[in-house]
């Protein structure tokens, strides 16, 4: 590996070749997956059972990601207990996005250098032109996993690696990747007692919800840094987009989420969609995670008043 400025490394042709690798099979996979599953949706060979693990999959899939691996251990947001921090990184895991220490160390790399030279995936420095942007948004989406670049987890996730449990964690991830594709397997095999069934709740409830919610979790770091809205100045180019926000339970609330990075809530205003924010919440009132943190009304109501004078000037 040779290093660059900004904690950043650039691989070994060995080292790039694994981590093309491991990324194309997160990409594919779940693709080939979801193409059986529409062709079982169109000849009518799925159960009702598929469905519910497809929405059940799903939303833990994007609760591991979204209350786990970003706003507990990225930013945190909040405190919890072993057990708890347990679940959250095993299903956080499931989702095949990455190992926790590199999904860590990637996102707080792009919230120091966003939409500026060093941010590992932004669709805004590619040119200004139509083609360029396009080009942009399309590397932000995806190419960006086959990048020669990594990033350097003793500058970006320091904590990280003193914590020997949060380590194991990461050293696991295949096991997790794998026990969420075994779940969903194990699951339609008790409900429907075939191998048939358990084939299909491993194509729906495995590859097809993992194509689904990495499509939208990687909406975040795409679209939501090109369209939508920007009520708050900060120095990017992120912004909300509801229909993500929807499909990501708050993620796509990213210019609220630039301006508050250590917010658990991305939600700034009660109708804003941030089913993750409202979960956390309702853990908290549970006793089971605590030192919740949020900025104050004022702070929120200044920086928005601070936007609309810049405006106006």
């Amino acid at each position: 590996m040779r290093t660059l400025d900004r904690g950043i490394v650039r691989l070994d042709p060995n080292s790039l070749r694994v981590k093309r690798f491991s990324a194309l099979t997160t990409m594919v996979l779940p693709l080939l997956g979801t193409i059986m599953a529409g062709y079982l949706l169109v000849t009518h060979r799925f159960t009702t059972a598929d469905i519910y693990l497809f929405t059940g999959m799903y939303c833990l899939h994007i609760a591991g990601v979204t209350i786990g691996l970003h706003r507990y251990v990225t930013h945190r947001s909040f405190k919890t207990s072993r057990w708890m921090q347990d679940i959250l990184m095993v299903a956080g895991g499931m989702a095949a996005q990455g190992p926790l220490l590199f999904w860590v160390a990637t996102h707080r790399r792009h919230h120091r250098f966003a939409d500026h030279e060093g941010d590992p995936h932004s669709p805004n420095l590619h040119g200004a032109g139509w083609r360029q942007r396009l080009r942009g948004l399309w590397y932000a989406h995806m190419p960006w996993m086959l990048s020669d670049e990594s990033t350097r987890w003793s500058v970006f996730a320091p904590d990280i690696l003193r914590d020997r449990h949060l380590v194991a964690h990461h050293r696991f991830y295949p096991y997790w990747v794998l026990a969420g594709l075994a779940l969903p397997a194990l699951i339609g095999f008790a409900a429907g007692g075939t191998l048939w069934t358990a084939f299909t709740g491993l194509i729906f409830g495995g590859f097809a919800r993992i194509f689904a919610a990495n499509q939208a979790s990687w909406c975040v770091g795409s679209i939501c840094h090109a369209f939508g809205r920007r009520p708050f100045t900060n120095n990017d180019r992120s912004t909300n987009l509801w229909w993500v926000a929807v499909l990501t339970f708050g993620e796509g609330l990213q210019n609220n989420h630039h301006a508050f990075p250590r917010s658990y809530r991305h939600a700034v205003h009660w109708w804003e969609p941030d089913v993750s924010g409202w979960i956390i919440a309702v853990l908290g009132r549970a006793g089971l995670v605590w030192g919740l943190r949020s900025p104050s009304p004022v702070l929120v109501s200044k920086r928005l008043k601070t936007r609309e004078t810049m405006g106006k000037d």
